[in-house]
């Protein structure tokens, strides 16, 4: 009885194994590189949480101009890696074509949607958790001023500082905020020496909290808040230790689930194709509360903050997705 039981556990043991062999991923991250501490890190480390909670090994990629996206997909899905992950909206196009060419392979898109019956689309309610930080930073001001920086004027980015906005007025209804993009191309998101001036320059207007959704240009907004002695909020991943005490909080997205649950359902053979849009209700987005910033967040904010978070989950607050019309009922 006990040796068909040890060899029942060793061949389902080696039956994982040979699936998990099976899996063999590829992550092409978006401009500004795997190491931008937000938005293409947060790819990065959900695919080295994988490797590490089951041995499987990855590839990965990062381009350093936009005609490098379609190629690098192409490499990775003609040498058969999959899934192939493609990070960030720019990546849309692409994709799409190679996903054609290449039928049999898994592709997953982050904040875009590629309607193609071999393409997971993986979006997220930034507008919501842009929402709380917005609270967090009419809470924390001084001045009844805040600031917003986004990278790459688009659509997306619009997303999040509508949902700020509407947050921070919804403290304080008079609050005076300053918006600002770093640019118009794919390299609004790696200048960090731009997102700096522009901080610089809401906080010489008199913010005293800025949040930035600006991938690695990011960087170079909290540095400039704590230099001056004011108050930042990171994006995507948890910043809130870059600078402890001058990040007020990070508005943290989910993509490092993203990446690790696309790359886990194939190997469980449960993929899907189709649209998958996260929100609070699934800590989709989420509000970053820890070591860092614990003594910037009175039990005050955190009580109201949760409870916002409760009612928008329960529809008794709709926060408005600039993306559903190109518009925002707030204005900053």
């Amino acid at each position: 009885m006990r040796s068909s039981w040890i060899a029942a556990a060793v061949a389902a043991l080696f039956a994982t194994q040979v699936q998990a062999a099976e899996v063999e991923p590829a992550v092409v991250y978006d401009l500004g590189g795997k190491f931008d501490k937000s938005f293409n890190e947060a790819a990065y480390n959900g695919a080295e949480r994988y490797k590490a909670d089951t041995g499987t090994d990855y590839r990965d990629f990062e381009i350093q101009s936009d005609s490098q996206r379609e190629q690098a997909l192409r490499n990775f899905a003609r040498r058969g890696f999959d899934p192939v992950i493609g990070i960030g909206f720019s990546q849309a196009q692409a994709i799409e074509k190679v996903a054609d060419e290449y039928p049999d392979t898994h592709f997953v898109i982050v904040d875009a949607v590629v309607d193609k019956p071999n393409v997971r689309s993986v979006l997220f309610k930034e507008e919501q958790g842009s929402y709380l930080v917005g609270m967090l930073a009419a809470m924390a001001s001084e001045t009844g001023k805040i600031g917003f920086i986004g990278g790459m004027d688009i659509p997306l980015m619009r997303k999040f500082a509508c949902g700020y906005v509407e947050g921070a007025q919804a403290v304080n209804p008079d609050i005076e905020i300053y918006e600002n993009m770093v640019g118009t191309t794919g390299s609004a998101w790696n200048d960090p020496v731009r997102g700096g001036e522009l901080a610089k320059s809401q906080f010489d207007q008199g913010a005293d909290v800025v949040y930035h959704a600006a991938g690695g240009s990011g960087v170079g907004v909290l540095q400039a808040a704590a230099d001056a002695g004011k108050l930042g909020i990171g994006v995507d991943s948890n910043q809130n230790m870059t600078h402890p005490g001058s990040v007020l909080t990070s508005m943290v997205k989910r993509v490092d689930n993203a990446v690790y649950d696309a790359i886990d359902d194939l190997a469980k053979d449960q993929w899907s194709a189709g649209v998958e849009n996260f929100g609070l209700s699934d800590d989709g987005v989420a509000w970053a509360l820890d070591e860092n910033n614990r003594d910037l967040i009175s039990n005050e904010m955190e009580t109201r903050v949760g409870e916002a978070r409760e009612k928008i989950i329960a529809g008794e607050i709709e926060v408005h997705d600039y993306m559903s019309d190109n518009s925002c009922p707030a204005k900053s």
